[in-house]
């Protein structure tokens, strides 16, 4: 399975998101969560649909939910056995981001720190470094193809030491489709910080480089990050980045019931 890495359970999904990639682009109510099939109007995609997926593939996500509806969504999995796990939103516009990210960049990188090439191939050496580090890290890995934008507009930035090995990562790329009115959002995560080079200000760095890039290159309107409510230390990152909270805004990934958590 080229491009894919993982548990079994990682690849195989990332093997059905990858084979409906068409199917998700031109299906109402349907987005790309990157590591599975996902929906960001559970209405318009059917609720028939999205248990029938979970229950196949073990796990789906839901992007930008209002958050009055996640006690109902909640209680429509429950039904079906199985759960959810929620994480806040932080959202930015181009003008918020631009002006924060640049007071970051042009801060520089610390010294014997510099920028890797992007990857641009789906399965190669310098790809499967990037997938082992956030597996590493506790980031489960979206698969190569995503990674190296060869199924859409995305952008992964990768820092690295003296001696060449990775110390950060971030990615970006734009989950929804065609008739969902966040068309033009980016999706900014995937950021680790080896454990190593922490304390140098690396993971505020590598988040906004990749947060200014979507504006940049790709020209979005908006860009969204998603953290848990206990992790402090990657709400100030974001917070950095120019992202504020959406406090009417949830993003969740949909289990059968008795799975873990599946990503941090």
């Amino acid at each position: 399975m080229a491009g894919f890495f993982g548990t079994a359970q990682q690849m195989a999904l990332q093997a059905v998101a990858e084979d409906a990639h068409e199917w998700t682009m031109s299906t109402p109510g349907a987005c790309d969560p990157g590591r599975f099939l996902g929906t960001d109007n559970p209405d318009a995609f059917g609720w028939d649909t999205i248990i029938e997926i979970v229950k196949r593939d073990g796990a789906f996500g839901f992007r930008l939910i209002q958050a009055a509806d996640t006690a109902e969504i909640s209680r429509k999995l429950q039904e079906n056995e199985c759960r959810i796990d929620f994480w806040d939103v932080y959202v930015a516009n181009r003008k918020d981001a631009t002006v924060a990210t640049l007071e970051v960049i042009s801060l520089g990188l610390p010294k014997g720190y510099s920028y890797r090439p992007e990857p641009h191939q789906a399965a190669n050496q310098k790809m499967l470094e990037v997938q082992a580090f956030m597996a590493e890290n506790g980031i489960a890995p979206f698969s190569g193809t995503k990674l190296a934008g060869l199924d859409g507009p995305a952008v992964t930035i990768t820092i690295e030491d003296e001696s060449n090995s990775l110390a950060a990562v971030a990615h970006a790329y734009f989950p929804h489709n065609k008739y969902s009115r966040y068309n033009r959002w980016a999706w900014g995560g995937l950021v680790a910080v080896s454990p190593s080079h922490r304390g140098m200000g690396l993971g505020k760095i590598v988040n906004a480089k990749m947060v200014s890039e979507c504006f940049s290159r790709f020209d979005a309107d908006f860009i969204y990050e998603l953290v848990a409510a206990s992790n402090i230390p990657s709400r100030k990152m974001i917070e950095a980045s120019g992202l504020a909270l959406d406090p009417m805004a949830k993003c969740g990934i949909a289990m059968s019931s008795g799975e873990e958590r599946f990503t941090k």
